[in-house]
């Protein structure tokens, strides 16, 4: 390495590009230039946001650490069939969300490959999966198209926490190609949303996910329609693991689940459920069939999907399955887990309002303090109150319960490893108030 100098290639790099500084100093795309080109790579709209942008500031650390130059973001979309997702038939809407994912990571390295060659680093983090899945119940994404495309005035979020874009609606995937130049002009994020607040996502949503006053609840969501992904696979591995025999797993899993299974390994993630994309009538290039025949829409879009008889994949004891027994009573409720299991005090607390239920804590009003000792030193302070929830670092008010916790025992409890009564009998976990209180916080959270 010494003598790199004097090698061949490194003199003629040298010879050829004596008076080219790099990177090149103050280097600004075309932003026009650019848009066409990846218009005419694949994308069906472009848009460009500055890294140094707010709505990045969540974001800014991690693509900079994949990217450390990284100066513009470049979001794109690419239009989905829309008759393909209303299909009842799983497997044509399933192949049409493979097939236009495989599009936006090609047209992503078509980008990147083009930009490359005039100069410009790129980087093209996934439209959807791979992960980073070492990283699981952490950060697994390296960029969250979402908050990007919105940011680039590509979109509105959706009650149905969807991107709806102003002419395609929401029948689009998100791309996102990371780049260390700038541009000459810049996008700004819509000043109206799409969204026409039918509420037809949250009258199609078979687990009642998206409630009707726009309130979202992610973990009953991510329960059915990942159910053969992310954390639901783990749990079907570890059903194989505990059955005794294959009678004792077919009792607990049906032969067509297994071959769905099996598909979703061969051929891509079966996702169980689209529907809040299917139904939304969203956009100028959608909406005439709505605004035009809102009955005819209903019966030949919306009613299809809620009348489908299928299984709906819920937590024990989940607003989910109170939901589906009590809207859906012809489709089938089965019970599950999730694999999602918090491998740290930090995760769980951040967990806390992504997984509460908020039918169960009808009538709940209540402090709680949490205290956690061991390997993991944190104090924290858990509010229910009216129908909500509320996570604070440190003892906050007057606790009407008090938990102290050794943090491993709190964990073996939540992964079912151990349980409440057992921890709590060899004082590993202590409570200091109403065990109903404490019973209740339990039955919050499936």
């Amino acid at each position: 390495m010494r003598n790199l100098e004097e090698h061949p290639a490194v003199k003629r790099f040298h010879e050829k590009n004596q008076k080219v500084a790099w990177p090149p100093a103050g280097q600004r795309l075309n932003a026009e230039r650019v848009r066409q080109m990846c218009l005419d790579l694949g994308a069906d709209d472009v848009g460009f946001v500055e890294l140094g942008r707010p709505e990045l500031d969540e974001q800014r650390e991690e693509i900079l650490k994949v990217l450390p130059s990284a100066k513009t973001l470049v979001s794109f979309v690419c239009r989905v069939s829309r008759e393909n997702l209303r299909s009842p038939a799983r497997s044509i809407a399933n192949l049409e969300m493979h097939e236009v994912s495989k599009r936006v990571d090609t047209t992503a390295c078509k980008i990147c490959a083009s930009l490359e060659r005039t100069g410009v680093r790129a980087v093209t983090p996934a439209a959807g999966f791979p992960m980073e899945a070492d990283k699981w119940l952490e950060r697994m994404h390296v960029v969250a198209h979402k908050p990007v495309a919105v940011a680039a005035g590509l979109g509105a979020m959706g009650m149905h926490r969807n991107v709806i874009h102003p002419v395609f609606g929401v029948y689009i995937l998100l791309g996102t190609v990371v780049i260390d130049a700038e541009v000459d002009g810049y996008s700004r994020p819509l000043d109206h949303t799409p969204c026409l607040g039918c509420k037809l996502c949250a009258a199609a949503c078979p687990t009642g996910a998206i409630a009707p006053d726009g309130y979202y609840n992610p973990v009953n969501c991510l329960t059915h329609t990942y159910r053969e992904a992310i954390g639901g696979f783990t749990d079907w591995v570890e059903i194989i693991a505990n059955s005794k025999d294959s009678r004792a797993y077919r009792k607990k899993v049906s032969d067509a689940e297994t071959v769905s299974l099996w598909q979703s390994l061969a051929a891509g993630t079966c996702y169980k459920s689209m529907y809040c994309m299917a139904v939304c009538p969203a956009g100028e290039d959608v909406m005439a069939q709505f605004i035009m025949d809102r009955k005819g829409y209903m019966d030949e879009v919306v009613r299809p999907l809620q009348e489908r008889e299928e299984t709906v994949y819920v937590l024990p004891g989940s607003d989910a399955e109170s939901h589906v027994l009590r809207m859906f009573p012809h489709k089938k409720v089965k019970q599950v887990g999730n694999g999602i299991r918090p491998h740290s005090i930090k995760v769980f607390l951040r967990a806390v309002q992504l997984a509460f239920q908020r039918d169960k804590a009808e009538g709940l009003d209540a402090t709680y303090h949490f205290t956690f000792t061991g390997e993991e030193n944190e104090k924290a302070t858990i509010i229910i109150r009216n129908k909500t929830v509320a996570v604070m670092n440190g003892h906050e008010g007057t606790a009407d319960i008090r938990i102290t916790a050794d943090s491993k025992a709190w964990l073996r409890a939540l992964h079912k490893d151990s349980t409440m009564f057992r921890e709590i009998a060899f004082r590993r976990i202590r409570v200091t108030g109403p065990l109903r209180l404490f019973k209740a916080f339990g039955e919050c959270f499936a």
